[in-house]
């Protein structure tokens, strides 16, 4: 009897209902509609005053801007977009040989785009959208969904990987060049890769920059992982990690410490988050943030003031809301 009910007991922990719950340092405001996805930018001037964009997916949406006490910045949230669903960030974007700016990316479904706007100022850089998956005739496969930014190491070039509601098999991603001339920022189809495994769909997507790796989540399938420059061969790497997920797979965040490396993935229905380590991508553990059904998440490793001196983890909640908790509560380097 007594092995029956420690087996019992190791299963509730492996779903996540005996997990104790690591209760965040801030919950922000309230999105009008349904928070989905994070980016974070560090103000590299007074990292007290970084901002947490996170998105609210919905017909008449918008990319809000928190601080970091979780109150929304009305000046810099974005209105007015239809569905916008994943964002990403990125530093040192080039706009000509003395400018550089940093960046935010956000998938627009509704309208079958991109949006690129520059950070802090919250200026558009896109003309009002770069279109994607233009030669895309199969329904909903050219609706975007995730997006992750890219850039190299070795040349400074950055791109725009994008994934949709539905997609082929092979080809389920497209990556972009963001290019620049006297006109302006452009975008350039420069590869197409990823496989699908066809039992969900592709949302969260995660590029490690460091390690030239990116990372998707094929929902009820595993972790793909590939190469991030397009110069480089596209088959698989690696598909791993689904045997830890109680159903859905869903957002990415990748942690890079001076020794080791880690990424963070949201299983969605056990309302927990799974650690894997970047090298050997092996599981590593399983934490309680108290969130439900996230989709969305993020993470920078280095301090931001008294309220996240270890690090920031900013996770999305299906309570319209976005949970901050400092990045030391996570015990990733116990």
């Amino acid at each position: 009897m007594n092995r029956i009910f420690i087996i019992v007991g190791l299963l509730l922990v492996s779903c996540g209902k005996m997990l104790p719950v690591i209760a965040p340092e801030i919950i922000t405001e309230k999105t009008l509609h349904d928070t989905d996805d994070p980016a974070i930018w560090i103000n590299k001037n007074d990292a007290s005053k970084s901002i947490v964009f996170g998105t609210d997916k919905e017909t008449e949406g918008a990319i809000y801007a928190f601080n970091l006490d979780g109150k929304i910045i009305e000046e810099k949230t974005i209105r007015g977009l239809k569905r916008p669903n994943n964002i990403d960030l990125e530093y040192g974007f080039k706009l000509n040989d003395s400018t550089s700016v940093d960046i935010i990316a956000f998938t627009e479904r509704e309208r079958q785009q991109i949006r690129l706007f520059s950070v802090p100022d919250m200026k558009p850089l896109d003309n009002g959208g770069f279109p994607v998956f233009e030669d895309e005739t199969m329904p909903e496969a050219n609706l975007p969904m995730g997006i992750a930014l890219y850039k190299s190491p070795k040349t400074d070039n950055v791109f725009a990987i994008v994934g949709r509601k539905t997609g082929p098999k092979e080809g389920y991603l497209y990556q972009y060049k963001l290019e620049v001339d006297s006109l302006g920022v452009h975008t350039n189809l420069v590869r197409k890769f990823g496989e699908f495994s066809g039992k969900k769909e592709i949302e969260a997507i995660a590029v490690d920059d460091k390690n030239e790796i990116v990372y998707y989540s094929d929902e009820g399938h595993c972790i793909r992982k590939y190469h991030a420059e397009p110069s480089k061969e596209n088959n698989e790497i690696f598909c791993f990690g689904g045997e830890y997920f109680k159903e859905d797979i869903e957002g990415i965040a990748i942690a890079h410490y001076p020794n080791q490396s880690f990424l963070i993935v949201s299983n969605q229905q056990a309302g927990t988050f799974n650690v894997f380590d970047v090298k050997t991508n092996e599981f590593v553990k399983e934490v309680n943030l108290g969130t439900t059904e996230t989709d969305g998440c993020e993470v920078v490793t280095s301090g931001l003031g008294d309220k996240f001196p270890n690090g920031l983890f900013v996770s999305m909640n299906d309570d319209k809301t976005f949970f901050f908790h400092d990045l030391g509560k996570l015990g990733l380097m116990e």
